[in-house]
């Protein structure tokens, strides 16, 4: 611990004998200061802050069961991640140095720290690079995009565990290791990095900063409640109020702004929906309502069932519902007729509640889907294609650093996993087709063989190439097939089943690299 100057010894005493002489201030000191064994809490803050090889080890285990959790969109996997990740001793270290006036133990808090964040997101990086499931889950979208309440619920968890620190219950910092959830925003920035998907590498980023930073400064506030740093003048004391209270601040304004955006949003489509209800009336319903805030202007999805008489024109709906929100927007609205006598009122009121919930859930799910396509193919929703009546959504994936074929198709299998009901059509940007390899006087398709032929089909068919020249394949069948005759052959007859039409190409080589024939761009 960093020993004060003379002169700060002196102005320290003389700011608390002045002190003294305050009741409240005699009784925080008997009552609060005097019950704590300072020595013995910051042996061991120091003993758990700095780097070591088991911590490393550590850290890596826990980044890679996080980022394992968020693949696999299992929030039990990602708590088991919480539960062993180490990041919050240096994080508490370097918060009671900044209590302390303690540079030493700051850099060796920060070192380790450093080190933490740096092999997590290297190592969640080269495990998603290395997995064939790239695509974003509900688990991943949920760290990316940070508000104030992420700010108070890490400031919370942050005073809770200083406290319990300090009054000698670190077992319960489990809980708050859980509740603050340091590792997986991390996980999650890997992630961004494996994928080159800067939107969700940026929102997990912002996410761990926010909660890394005010968790250390909680641990300040409480470390100086709690006697730590008394010794400290009353400048170094403003000192630090100053520099809490900014930072607070300047992390709350772009949360805050976030929060009242989200807020902003939420009020928005509340807003929409009683404006539709008022003017088509008590007998109809909105079923579907979906509001893209990301176009210029938004756009305003919905679908109405109303008795024919209360049909309404779109244009004029449109400029008064403008004009209630106060902001420009289109709307695209399908109004479903109810005929007069088609039932009673009740029976018209059952169905249609039955429909609105059925097709709110649709949309919902749409909206979903919509999303989540969009951050797997690495574009922005609004490029993503819905076809609703034959439940078919269709993107084109920007290019990723380092992905081959069997990437794009293993992320266009994970979204379809996903898309449970949906038929999800991922194309790929162009390349060329993977090579197809034989063993040794073998014509005989293995693992690789088939895969890359598997590949290159569903790769065509993305492409709408209709034909793939195989190279040796013969225009008719020999009696007597020679090895590169009959390889040709058994690429050929899976690809005739998978869709497409073989046909015969100059052979080139032992290894098969199949190309387009027609039909389609060369890759």
């Amino acid at each position: 611990m960093t020993e004060a100057t003379p002169q700060v010894s002196a102005q320290a005493d003389s700011f608390h004998e002045r002190l003294e002489h305050i009741a409240l201030y005699r009784w925080w000191r008997r009552s609060v200061v005097g019950r704590v064994d300072h020595e013995a809490v910051m042996a061991r803050i120091v003993e758990d802050s700095g780097w070591s090889p088991r911590y490393a080890f550590m850290v890596m285990m826990s980044a890679g069961i996080a980022v394992l959790g968020l693949l696999l969109s299992s929030p039990a996997v990602v708590i088991g991640a919480m539960l062993i990740s180490p990041l919050m001793s240096p994080i508490l270290g370097l918060g009671f140095s900044l209590a302390l006036f303690d540079f030493g133990e700051m850099r060796r808090s920060l070192t380790a720290l450093a080190i933490g964040a740096v092999a997590a997101v290297l190592f969640t990086a080269l495990i998603v690079a290395l997995s064939p499931l790239q695509a974003p889950t509900a688990e991943i979208i949920a760290r990316t995009r940070p508000n104030l309440f992420d700010l108070a619920v890490a400031l919370f968890a942050a005073l809770a565990g200083t406290f319990a620190i300090i009054r000698g219950r670190g077992d319960t910092i489990v809980g708050v290791a859980i509740a603050t959830a340091l590792m997986p925003p991390l996980a999650v920035v890997g992630f961004g990095l494996a994928t080159w998907n800067m939107p969700v590498l940026g929102g997990a980023l912002a996410l761990f900063v926010t909660n890394f930073v005010t968790i250390a400064l909680s641990a300040t506030v409480m470390a100086r409640f709690y006697g730590f740093g008394h010794y400290l003048s009353s400048q170094q004391t403003w000192t630090q109020t100053f520099v809490l209270l900014f930072v607070f601040v300047g992390l709350a304004i772009p949360l805050g702004i976030s929060l009242k955006q989200i807020a902003g949003e939420a009020v928005m489509v509340n807003q929409t929906r009683s404006f539709l209800s008022e003017r088509f009336g008590a007998d109809a319903r909105v079923t579907q309502l979906d509001i893209d805030f990301d176009a210029a202007p938004v756009v305003v999805r919905a679908v109405v069932i109303t008795p024919r008489g209360r049909m309404q024109r779109t244009a004029a709906l449109q400029d008064d519902l403008a004009g209630a929100l106060g902001r420009p927007l289109k709307l695209r609205l399908d109004q479903v007729l109810l005929e007069p006598g088609a039932g009673a009122i009740e029976a018209q009121r059952e169905e249609i509640r039955q429909a609105g919930d059925a097709a709110a859930i649709a949309t919902q799910r749409i909206a979903s889907l919509a999303q989540m396509l969009a951050l797997t193919a690495g574009i922005a929703p609004d490029n993503v294609t819905i076809d609703r009546d034959h439940h078919r959504a269709m993107a084109t994936a920007a290019p990723l650093p380092g992905a081959s074929l069997s990437t794009y198709r293993a992320l266009e299998q994970r979204a379809a996993v996903q898309a449970d009901g949906w038929d999800v059509v991922l194309t790929p940007p162009q390349m060329p087709y993977p090579p197809i390899g034989f063993a040794s006087s073998d014509d005989a398709l293995d693992v690789t063989a088939r895969e890359a032929v598997l590949v290159t089909a569903w790769a065509a068919r993305r492409w709408n190439v209709r034909s793939l020249a195989v190279p040796g394949l013969p225009q008719e069948a020999p009696e007597s097939p020679s090895l590169v005759q009959r390889r040709a052959l058994a690429i050929a007859a899976l690809v005739r089943e998978n869709g497409i039409e073989p046909v015969p190409a100059a052979p080139a080589g032992s290894r098969f690299v199949l190309q387009s024939a027609s039909g389609g761009e060369q890759p």
